[in-house]
C-alpha cells in the first residue's frame, strides 16, 4: 500500500508537468526540449520567494505562472514561429524545433547558474509527517498532489468546456481544417505554447516543495515529460494523466524494491515496451 500511495503522489505532480509539454507538442507542434528548464526555473523562483518572505509557496503561483506564460509566448512568437513558417513539413519542423529548444535550454541553464549558482537547493515547507493507512508520508507531498490534481482537473474542464479550449483541440486534431473554419492557427498555437509553459511552471512550484534541485536537473524532467506524453498519446490529456501515474508507480516500485539509481532506467524500459506494443500511445489512434 505504501508503494501505491507514494507512486500516486509522485504521478500526480508528473501529470501536471507532462500536460504542459503535451499542449506545446500536441497543439503547437513544437517538441520543446527546454520544458524541464522552465520547470526548474519555477522551482528556483519558488525557493527565492519562500526564502525571502516565508509565505506559502502556493502564493508564488500568482507571479510565476503569468511570467512563465509571457516568456513562453515570446519564445513562440519570436523564435519558434519563423521555424513554423519556413518548415515544408512536420518532420522538418520537429527537427528544427528540437535543435532550437535544445539551445534555449542551455540559455536557461546559464541564466540559472549565473543567478542562483550551481549548488543543490531545497526548502522546508509542510515537512511534517502525516499518518495514512498505517504509514507515514510528508504533508508537502500530499499538498503538491492535491494542488496538481486541482490544476489538472481545471485544465481538462477548460479544454473540453470552453470555446478557447475547443479551439486548441481543433488545432491539435487538424490545423489545416481548423483554419478553414476561421480559427487563427498561429494565435491558437502561441496560446497553447504559452499555456503549456505556465502549466509546467506550476508543476515546478509543486515539485519544489519536496525535491532537492539544481540548475542542471531540467533535462531529467524534460525526458520524463517526453516519456509520459508519448506513452499517453500526444493528442489526449487523459493519456498523459494515466501515463504519469504509471510512471510514478513504476519509479516508486523500482526505488523501494530494487535500487533508487535505476528509476530512470526503469522509466525508459517502460517507454520502450509501450513503443513496441502500442506505438500510438495509450489513448492515441492508429494512423491509417
Amino acid at each position: 500500500m505504501e508503494i501505491i500511495i507514494i507512486g500516486l503522489l509522485l504521478g500526480g505532480t508528473y501529470a501536471l508537468m507532462a500536460m504542459g509539454l503535451q499542449l506545446q507538442y500536441g497543439v503547437a507542434r513544437i517538441m520543446n526540449l527546454a520544458n524541464g528548464e522552465v520547470l526548474v526555473a519555477a522551482a528556483f523562483g519558488t525557493f527565492w520567494f519562500f526564502s525571502a518572505t516565508q509565505v506559502s509557496p502556493f502564493v508564488a503561483l500568482i507571479g510565476i505562472v503569468p511570467l512563465a506564460f509571457v516568456v513562453n509566448w515570446a519564445i513562440y512568437r519570436f523564435l519558434m514561429l519563423p521555424l513554423v513558417k519556413r518548415a515544408k513539413n512536420q518532420g522538418q519542423l520537429e527537427v528544427d524545433s528540437i535543435l532550437a529548444t535544445f539551445g534555449i535550454s542551455f540559455i536557461f541553464i546559464g541564466i540559472l547558474l549565473a543567478v542562483f549558482g550551481g549548488d543543490y537547493l531545497s526548502y522546508s515547507y509542510m515537512a511534517s509527517p502525516v499518518h495514512l493507512l498505517g504509514e507515514t508520508y510528508g504533508l508537502n507531498r500530499i499538498a503538491a498532489f492535491l494542488g496538481s490534481a486541482v490544476l489538472c482537473v481545471g485544465l481538462y474542464v477548460w479544454l473540453n468546456r470552453t470555446r478557447a479550449g475547443l479551439t486548441l483541440r481543433a488545432v491539435a486534431v487538424n490545423p489545416s481544417a481548423a483554419s478553414l473554419v476561421s480559427i487563427n492557427v498561429v494565435n491558437a498555437s502561441a496560446l497553447a505554447f504559452a499555456l503549456g509553459g505556465a502549466v509546467t511552471a506550476a508543476g515546478g512550484m509543486m515539485l519544489s516543495m519536496f525535491l532537492t534541485f539544481d540548475a542542471s536537473l531540467g533535462v531529467i524532467f524534460t525526458l520524463k515529460a517526453l516519456v509520459i506524453v508519448i506513452m499517453g498519446g500526444v493528442s489526449d490529456i487523459r493519456g498523459a494523466i494515466l501515463a504519469a501515474f504509471i510512471l510514478g508507480l513504476t519509479e516508486t516500485v523500482v526505488a523501494i524494491l530494487v535500487d533508487p539509481g535505476l528509476t530512470l532506467a526503469a522509466a525508459y524500459v517502460l517507454f520502450l515496451i509501450i513503443l513496441l506494443v502500442r506505438p500510438q500511445g495509450l489513448f492515441g489512434r492508429r494512423t491509417s
